[in-house]
């Protein structure tokens, strides 16, 4: 009758046909799983630094403020 590789392939064919709906879906899945994965394994790569390393600073957008600014807007509102 039927061999055990063509069971296997007929099954195969079987499930492509029943499940081509969700194959794309699944697909895409998979894409943003992988993703998530590769930037969290970079996230724990970047936090690891070595003993006599320190990691870079942050940067965070602000305004600068001279000395002498500073002063005259203490005398301001003092005023």
């Amino acid at each position: 009758m039927f061999g055990l590789s063509e069971l296997a392939i007929i099954l195969i064919i079987v499930i492509a046909v029943l499940a081509a709906k969700k194959l794309p879906e699944l697909a895409r899945s998979a894409g943003k799983s992988a993703r998530i994965l590769k930037a969290e394994a970079r996230a724990m790569k970047e936090q690891e630094t070595p003993a006599g390393e320190q990691a870079a600073p942050r940067v965070i957008q602000g305004e600068t403020i001279t000395p002498a600014a500073q002063d005259s807007d203490r005398r301001q509102g003092q005023g």
